[in-house]
Order: structure tokens, then C-alpha cells, then sequence
């Protein structure tokens, strides 16, 4: 916005950006993303601030991604990917990250999650920037996310959540 543009240009000392997983109330990490101009002092400003709140920080370069979703978009494409081609059933995908590697919960579930229509936009952004075949959104994403099954929050996405509308 103009606010921030006008910022940047007369202090890009002073500009960073600050990334939250969600859900917020539930997560403790905070991705304080840092510009090329940003200063010491504003990053720990930025720091202290987020501390005050209860939460942990990270530090990152401005870059699509940040770390948490450069890391993690991959991992979760693969499961889209390896589900779209029939390599194993969707509770096989989920379960095997669970038990095997000990995540809360397993990729597809995680997909749906966060949103389907969520992962397409940060895959385009992360292809964008890298233009590496992992960040591409697969075929199937998209499919879903045009056919109203963007996950959890709508009742459908790879698993099935229409018990919530039934308030049960």
C-alpha cells in the first residue's frame, strides 16, 4: 500500500516482514523475514515485540518461502503427487509420516489443513521465484481447488469433513 511503499523509501532500514504458521493462537513460531536494507536494531525490535507475545522467532532473508514453507511445501507436494499417481492410498500416505516419522498429523491431512486453495498460491509463488519442478503445483491441486475441495474449511479435500456442517 502506499503507506508502506512511502516507508520503504524514505526508511527501508525499518521494513521487515513477520510470518505466522497457522493456526496462530496454536503456533509458537514466528518467521521474521528480514529485506536487504533492514537494520540490526529493527530486527530486534521485531524480536522483542514477538517475545512479548509468547512466541519464538526465526530469522529469514526475503525470499519466497521463508523456511518453514520452502521446506515444507516439497514434502507435501510429494504426497499430492505420489496420491495422484496411485502409489498408495491417501491413510497409507498420512499414516506412514505419523508413525514412521512421528508428525502430529500426516501430509494430506496437513493439505487439507491449511487449505488447498492456500498451498496452490504459495506453490505459484515458490515456482515463480525458483522455477524448481518441487514447487509446481501437481495437476490434481489444482483440479481440487476449481472443484470446491479446498479442505477442511469448506468439508472436502482429500479426506472427507462434512461431519462438521453437521455440528457433531
Amino acid at each position: 500500500n502506499g503507506a508502506t511503499k512511502g516507508l520503504k523509501q524514505a526508511h527501508p532500514d525499518r521494513v521487515l516482514g513477520m510470518h505466522s504458521c497457522a493456526p496462530v493462537p496454536l503456533r509458537s513460531l514466528v518467521e521474521i523475514v528480514r529485506a536487504l536494507d533492514t537494520s540490526d536494531e529493527t530486527a530486534n525490535e521485531a524480536r522483542a515485540f514477538t517475545e512479548r507475545l509468547g512466541k519464538q522467532t526465526i530469522e529469514t532473508k526475503d525470499r519466497s518461502g521463508f523456511i518453514v514453507n520452502f521446506l515444507l511445501i516439497p514434502y507435501l507436494m510429494a504426497a499430492v503427487r505420489m496420491y495422484e499417481e496411485d502409489f498408495a492410498s491417501r491413510e497409507d500416505i498420512d499414516e506412514g509420516m505419523r508413525l514412521g516419522c512421528g508428525h502430529p498429523m500426516g501430509p494430506l491431512t496437513l493439505c487439507d489443513f491449511i487449505g488447498l486453495d492456500v498451498l496452490y498460491a504459495v506453490c505459484d509463488s515458490l515456482y515463480e521465484e525458483f522455477k524448481r519442478p518441487e514447487y509446481a503445483p501437481p495437476p490434481l491441486l489444482k483440479r481440487m481447488v476449481v472443484s470446491g475441495h479446498p479442505g477442511r474449511k469448506v468439508g472436502n479435500g482429500f479426506y472427507d469433513y462434512s461431519w462438521r456442517k453437521l455440528g457433531r
